[in-house]
């Protein structure tokens, strides 16, 4: 049996994405330490329960400063010679690269997960990507294997001869617990029909988009509503106050079980412009309901186009607006005939237990 260090720059990381993946390396009956900022007790006692054993690791979660950040290589370097670990997984991008550093330093076998490349990188050119491309090619060149969520992220590493193509390993995402995130018996035909976002009401979510879509799908259907769930940064704030003062759209804010919500909905539409692989699509699909979203990778792989949803072009607030049209104009049979596919094709493609046994299979436990 193995001893096995897990890195991640915070607890819902793990909890979320990652809770079925730690449970049964410990069931594995190997020895399971996780390392995470400084959490609240109870958040703890939940990763615990897990069957591993949690250290705090202080770190600035955000911003990318290097002569600031090199005191983290040093906490893992500490960290990593204190527990003396078979194995050590990381998991976003300081553990990635300031835990790889260590484990190179120290010799150690690393497996690093690339769960998306965010705003910064994927912008052409600019000096952020720069500067965590050359990080990521220092830090991870010794790792045995760097798991994907996406083929697109895969290639941007690869092409840019970042990473080493041996070294790459695509995942069905994180995958979906298709059991917590059983199917649901699509809305009876009410004559309404209820669209749903789940998630950070930001510009790379598309969301200056969706609100162009909503306002002229408004203007042309009176049994339309559009309800959003999560929480909005500040520069949206006076939007979505107006919007819904307009009684254009319904904001509830951020839900910790966002279950009754999508049993309520017809439709998923999360129009971002980029993704490692988006959850709440997977989740969605699960739960049997259809999926509007962007052309791009880690929100195309969710949809069989026309089966269980559309693909609209990304950034593209008039596409997303005839894909919206397209799909209230569709018979009631055909929507409850596109959830039952979109149950069936994630359970196929994305199902949870799969993605634990492959990433289990690649780390060699």
């Amino acid at each position: 049996m193995s001893k096995v260090l897990i890195l991640a720059n915070h607890y819902n990381t793990l909890r979320i994405f990652r809770r079925e993946l730690i449970k049964k390396i410990a069931q594995l009956g190997n020895e399971v330490i996780i390392s995470i900022p400084p959490a609240e007790q109870k958040e703890i006692d939940t990763l615990e329960s897990y069957g591993s054993k949690v250290v705090i690791t202080d770190m600035e979660r955000r911003g990318m400063n290097p002569l600031k950040d090199i005191s983290l290589f040093n906490r893992y370097k500490k960290l990593i010679e204190s527990v003396n670990p078979d194995k050590v997984i990381t998991y976003t991008i300081k553990p990635n690269i300031y835990g790889s550093i260590a484990c190179k330093s120290l010799k150690i076998p690393h497996y690093c997960n690339v769960t998306g490349l965010g705003s910064a990188f994927m912008a052409d050119g600019g000096l952020m990507r720069k500067l965590v491309s050359t990080m990521y090619k220092f830090s991870m060149n010794k790792a045995e294997k760097i798991f994907f969520e996406n083929v697109g992220n895969r290639d941007v590493l690869v092409n840019g001869k970042i990473i080493k193509p041996e070294q790459a390993v695509v995942m069905a995402g994180a995958g979906v617990n298709v059991d917590e995130f059983a199917f649901s018996e699509y809305p009876k035909d009410d004559g309404k029909i209820h669209f749903l976002n789940v998630g950070r009401i930001m510009k790379e979510k598309g969301m200056d988009e969706l609100f162009y879509a909503i306002k002229k799908i408004r203007k042309e259907y009176s049994n339309v509503t559009f309800d959003f769930i999560g929480w909005y940064e500040d520069n949206y704030r006076e939007i979505v106050e107006k919007m819904q003062s307009e009684g254009l759209i319904s904001f509830h804010g951020f839900q910790s079980d966002v279950t009754p919500f999508i049993k309520k909905a017809n439709c998923i539409v999360h129009p971002s412009y980029h993704e490692g692989m988006s959850n709440t699509l997977l989740e969605s699909c699960s739960m049997g309901r259809p999926i509007i979203t962007s052309n791009i990778h880690g929100c195309l792989e969710a949809v069989d186009e026309g089966k269980n949803g559309y693909l609209c072009n990304v950034k593209d607030g008039e596409d997303l607006y005839k894909k919206i049209k397209m799909f209230i104009e569709l018979p009631y049979e055909k929507k409850v005939e596109m959830g039952k596919y979109a149950r069936d094709f994630v359970v196929k493609n994305f199902n949870k237990t799969d993605v634990v046994d492959k990433t289990l299979k690649e780390i060699g436990l």
